[in-house]
């Protein structure tokens, strides 16, 4: 069963909430950081992308970035721009994003949980990617972002976080994304003690929604830290690592689309004629194509947007992973026609999240950056669970969340 406890959470003062609160280290590039934290020396982009505070161009996994990342986040701290709890709390913490709203527990989870499975997983992790966050972890002594988890509802979860939302908010501001970012805090005990019991008694399995690496990050820190102290007693704060579980029936998963490079050596006609093999191409002649439905993909080529199809006996049946739409376009032509073997590490293909809309598939493609983008229909949460639940893995890149947990909001400094 989940076992979750209480922290002593690191916060900003309300009124500079907006101020610190960043998005996630991996949601932008060096240059896309420094851009949105200019003019801003609160923002926590300085501490979990130190490199921006050095001249472009710096090496972004040299030590003296991340000891950098340390010194800023200390020096919010003793400005007092940030501050820690002096009890071990709970948290609520709501989005709202166009009118929809998801409310989720802040709690540590726990390292053991992650190893032994009841944190279920459903997509690899880059060893390179990892490595960052373990020494940007070990420089800071903080987890700066939190672990997106879901987990199947449980009413008196629900009862008792709806109840406490009856209480003025510790901080509640509007980001300049539109999205707006409530925190309340849990300071009835009895409650706090209750939301920990209904996880140990109800709660069999957790689920990693968003941010795989840092919870491979944070899990091999606290590994290592364990092995370190044999006369340990379990409940040393880095045994437990930063997250935000959201009940399942809350979250909305977007699309996570595709652009390609090159057309591998072929020419749009040859191209077109390749992939009509496995899929049936129609011509969409009324601006982007985004798909309503599974099974059905849009591919915008040569500033024109088509409509594909898998042909009959293309897409497996039974089989919960490559029946995704990822795989299928996958297997079927990034593999096959692209080239694209690994999409984990293969240089020629990126991934766009749908919040950047169907705009940026075709500037990606205008500018002569990219030479063909594919437009996907989401993966539901239900097909999620249901993966991790078999112990497979989705194909790289499946999954895109949104709204995107802020970091700066709540911090767990572990030792």
């Amino acid at each position: 069963m989940a076992i979750i406890r209480p922290f002593k959470g690191i916060r900003p003062q309300a009124e500079l909430a907006p101020k610190v609160a960043s998005l996630p280290y991996d949601v932008m590039n060096s240059e896309e950081a420094r851009e949105a934290a200019k003019g801003n020396p609160m923002s926590f982009l300085y501490v979990i992308k130190p490199e921006i505070s050095f001249a472009p161009g710096y090496d972004a996994y040299s030590s003296e970035i991340y000891e950098k990342g340390r010194e800023n986040f200390y020096d919010l701290l003793e400005k007092g721009t940030i501050v820690q709890d002096d009890e071990d709390y709970m948290y609520i913490y709501e989005q709202e994003m166009h009118g929809i709203v998801q409310t989720g527990l802040v709690a540590a989870s726990s390292v053991d949980d992650y190893w032994n499975d009841v944190i279920k997983k459903h997509e690899f992790t880059r060893p390179v990617k990892e490595q960052d966050r373990i020494n940007h972890m070990k420089a800071t002594g903080i987890q700066a972002g939190p672990i997106f988890l879901t987990y199947p509802n449980v009413d008196a979860v629900d009862e008792i976080i709806n109840r406490q939302k009856q209480q003025d908010p510790d901080s509640d501001f509007i980001a300049e994304d539109g999205v707006r970012h409530t925190v309340w805090v849990i300071r009835d005990m009895d409650d706090v003690s209750q939301l920990a019991l209904l996880f140990d008694e109800q709660v069999p399995f957790t689920y990693i929604a968003d941010g795989h690496h840092r919870a491979a990050s944070a899990s091999k820190v606290g590994r290592e830290m364990q092995e370190a102290n044999p006369d340990r007693t379990g409940e040393e704060s880095y045994n437990y690592f930063l997250s935000v579980l959201f009940p399942a029936n809350q979250l909305r998963i977007m699309d996570y689309n595709r652009v390609v490079a090159d057309l591998n050596g072929l020419s749009e006609k040859s191209f077109l004629e390749a992939i009509e093999e496995k899929f049936n191409v129609t011509r969409h002649k009324e601006g982007a194509y985004k798909p309503t439905e599974r099974q059905h993909y849009g591919m915008y080529l040569g500033d024109k947007w088509y409509e594909l199809t898998p042909k009959p006996g293309v897409a497996p049946e039974n089989d919960p992973v490559n029946s995704l739409d990822v795989a299928v376009l996958q297997n079927n032509l990034l593999n096959p026609v692209l080239g694209i073997d690994d999409p984990r590490t293969n240089e020629r293909i990126d991934f766009i999240g749908g919040i950047r809309g169907m705009k940026e598939l075709e500037k990606r493609v205008d500018n002569g950056e990219m030479a063909v983008a594919f437009a996907l229909f989401p993966v539901s949460i239900e097909e999620l669970i249901a993966i991790a639940d078999s112990g497979n893995v989705m194909p790289p890149k499946s999954t895109w969340f949104e709204p995107k947990l802020r970091s700066g909001l709540i911090v767990h400094r572990f030792k």
